[in-house]
């Protein structure tokens, strides 16, 4: 028999399940027992907790003693089963009930929190994590929540509510210490929205941000939670806090964990210890580095999982691995014009290419002109191999993509970049030849790298999959690579997409107020996001999935993309919204995709005639290579069949580039935003040409907005050059350093 009390109150017997216990006060005398078991409580404080004092009936002894009675029938329940029996004795001057602490989870989780913080002070983080992740998995909502909805109001359970918190903030400390800081980002963030004035937990926010390479979001954790206890309170934050905040600004070296150490021991901050903190690593400032280009004065990251140096070993063994493939292009007038100046161009391009796959914990193995070949997990495979390379690759197109990934030649240098997952054959002959690696892995991630635009990061589904809690992904046109294209994160990236990330800081915020205004009023509102090529619109559109998706109360975002010239499907955004809110996948064939759809449009419209009537519309939207013979017929479908989904849950539709769409899917776009009582957010990203085909575009409607994005300055050819050619020169340094 186990006591289950944090969350609703529960007997668990493994012959019976859950065993019931009656009404609200015989509940409420089993769940006050358990928070003091083992000890006496006297009849008097048992009375206070069932009743307020003016609120105690006449014959309330009468009805605590019945409650004790039905209480000793269910835990006799358990005798006779080879059980430790609990048992509700009769003691002056009240009752007690004997149990065996292991039997209450309330129990178990205070003995593995006080495990936990034995090993964090022994210097043993891993297991501390374990233990608190297990103590923390044993709650299923607030403590004896059925009690608390019942009006139920005592002291012990916000005891019981705070320690929760607080090892909730221990678990942080743990797994910052052992360098997962992307992994609890979300979570602190959540705790930090729920409990905006706990110092501790901001303060580990603060940190973890920073160790992500967001050392402005992290100093803006701190803006917030002043202005909130200065207001709320009246008070400036702690001097920990404070500390802490000058620490980032300077960049100290101590924030940053450095691999294969380990964590120091904490150290007294605000609310208690700040998270361990390792031996500094930060990247050098280098003055070869071009504008905007990462590593100057910022943490350098690394994989968060400390790994043993590889063994020097001969012989052949199969290892999975994280690829990624950079393809760089040069135009042919960005030099002075000769073959000599391309190449020294080329090999700058080659050193900011090795140094951010470094960075992030690979290894450039192979490079053949403009093409590099980069493998994660040469050192051993590790839980973050495929987050690893993701970062790595939007890494070096951040740096290295002036064109803003439009044209190819746009900014005299462009590139693209695949990530796949896969094993291969790693062969040493000896500890001082060179790796030979080999798979169908490698193949796999050139043929994802063919198919990719200027400007791109293709992944892999098997890569999709490992890093969709972090990453916003895309579909990318059916085949059978399964791509998929990486086109925002929660993190702001360096170089010039880092820039422009906190440039659009305010409107992204915007955006985000807008989507909870929607929620909030269920009206739908059409937002136009206009600006000119480079403006960072399809960024935009990536960051606000991304962060509506990881609030507290999640908002499902789907995207698609016009097509950019006329031979491709016209309503290829519609197709590819309809594909993610159904769950079709690259590379799905045609019956699993209209099943797909069958199940979507079944579940929205219960009616036979009307959900026959969508699937013959939509099935040539959603089938591979498919397109409607009337493309109103099927767009007044896909209108209708969003409306009904926007009214069951809160949605966001992202259509990228919509002024290169047809006359029809404007009409039907507009058309989109004007349900009634819908959750629902259309957010359209075009050039300002769209106003010049249709000047009164969402012209007099009352819900619709438009944003004008002003083109942010990129790199100029002339830097560009000076940075290349620095970075070429530094590596040649190095070399014959």
């Amino acid at each position: 028999m186990q006591f289950r009390m944090l969350g609703p109150l529960e007997i668990a017997d493994d012959c019976e399940g859950t065993v019931g216990l009656g009404g609200t006060k015989q509940r409420a005398t089993l769940g006050y027992l358990l928070l003091h078991a083992n000890r006496v409580v006297a009849t008097s404080q048992l009375l206070n907790a069932l009743w307020e004092v003016d609120d105690a009936p006449m014959t309330a002894r009468k009805i605590l003693q019945n409650a004790v009675y039905g209480l000793r029938g269910v835990l006799s329940a358990g005798y006779g089963r080879g059980e430790r029996a609990a048992t509700l004795l009769t003691q002056s001057p009240g009752y007690m009930i004997r149990v065996d602490p292991d039997q209450v989870d309330l129990h178990l989780f205070q003995r593995w929190v006080g495990q936990a913080r034995e090993k964090q002070a022994q210097g043993a983080p891993e297991s501390a994590a374990r233990l608190l992740h297990d103590a923390l998995a044993l709650w299923r909502g607030p403590a004896l929540a059925d009690l608390v909805e019942a009006g139920i109001e005592w002291p012990e359970l916000a005891a019981v509510q705070k320690a929760r918190i607080d090892a909730t903030e221990d678990y942080f400390d743990a797994q910052l210490a052992c360098g997962r800081h992307h992994t609890i980002l979300a979570e602190l963030e959540r705790m930090v929205q729920t409990e905006p004035l706990r110092e501790r937990s901001c303060g580990q926010l603060m940190l973890a941000l920073y160790r992500c390479g967001r050392q402005a979001d992290a100093l803006n954790v701190y803006g917030r939670v002043r202005s909130a206890l200065v207001e709320d309170l009246g008070l400036e934050p702690g001097r920990g806090l404070q500390r802490l905040q000058q620490a980032i600004l300077t960049q100290e070296a101590t924030l940053s964990l450095e691999p294969g150490r380990g964590a120091l021991p904490a150290t007294d901050g605000p609310d208690g210890p700040v998270p361990a903190r390792g031996p500094a690593r930060l990247a050098p400032a280098d003055p070869a580095r071009g504008p905007g280009a990462p590593g100057a004065g910022e943490p350098a990251a690394r994989p968060p999982a400390v790994r043993d140096a590889p063994a020097h070993r001969t012989g052949t063994e199969r290892r999975r691995v994280g690829v990624v493939s950079v393809r760089t292009r040069l135009a042919p007038t960005l030099g002075g014009g000769g073959h000599e100046d391309l190449d020294d161009l080329l090999d700058g391009a080659a050193s900011v290419v090795r140094e951010q796959i470094e960075r992030f914990g690979g290894t450039v193995t192979a490079s053949i002109g403009s093409t590099f070949l980069a493998l994660f997990g040469l050192d051993g495979p590790g839980d973050e191999d495929a987050w690893q390379a993701v970062r790595a690759a939007l890494a070096v197109r951040d740096v290295l993509d002036v064109s803003g990934g439009h044209g190819s030649d746009g900014g005299g240098l462009s590139v693209c970049a695949s990530v796949d997952l896969g094993e291969v054959l790693l062969r040493q002959r000896g500890p001082a030849d060179p790796p030979t690696v080999v798979g169908a892995v490698l193949d796999a991630s050139q043929e994802l790298l063919s198919d990719a635009d200027v400007g791109e990061v293709r992944v892999s589904d098997a890569v999709r999959r490992a890093v969709e809690d972090t990453f916003v992904c895309v579909p990318t046109e059916p085949s059978e690579t399964m791509a998929w294209q990486v086109i925002g994160t929660g993190e702001t990236h360096s170089g010039v997409r880092g820039a422009e990330a906190s440039n659009r800081a305010c409107e992204l915020d915007f955006l985000q107020e807008l989507v909870r205004r929607t929620r909030r009023r269920s009206v739908p509102h059409l937002v136009t996001l206009l600006g000119e090529s480079g403006a960072g619109k399809t960024r935009l559109l990536g960051d606000l999935g991304h962060r509506i998706t990881v609030q507290p109360e999640p908002v499902r975002c789907l995207t698609g993309r016009t097509p950019a010239t006329s031979d491709d499907r016209p309503l290829l955004a519609q197709a590819q919204i309809l594909a993610s809110y159904c769950g079709v996948r690259a590379g799905d064939g045609a019956p699993e995709a209209r099943a797909a759809l069958t199940r979507a449009v079944r579940s929205l419209f219960p009616s036979v005639p009307t959900a026959s009537r969508l699937l013959t519309q939509l099935a040539p939207l959603i089938e591979p290579a498919g397109e409607s013979e009337d493309p109103r017929c099927a767009l007044a479908a896909w209108r209708d069949f969003f409306h009904e989904a926007a009214r069951r849950a809160p949605l966001v539709l992202c259509l990228d580039d919509l002024h290169r769409a047809d006359d029809v899917v404007l009409e039907a776009v507009e058309e989109l935003a004007e349900a009634t009582e819908a959750c629902l957010v259309v957010v359209a990203a075009a050039a300002p040409e769209l106003l010049l085909r249709r000047p009164t575009w969402a012209g007099g409607k009352g819900h619709a907005t438009t944003v004008t994005l002003d083109r942010l300055e990129r790199i100029t050819h002339e830097k560009l050059v000076e940075f290349l050619l620095s970075a070429a020169g530094s590596e040649r340094a190095q070399a014959h350093g």
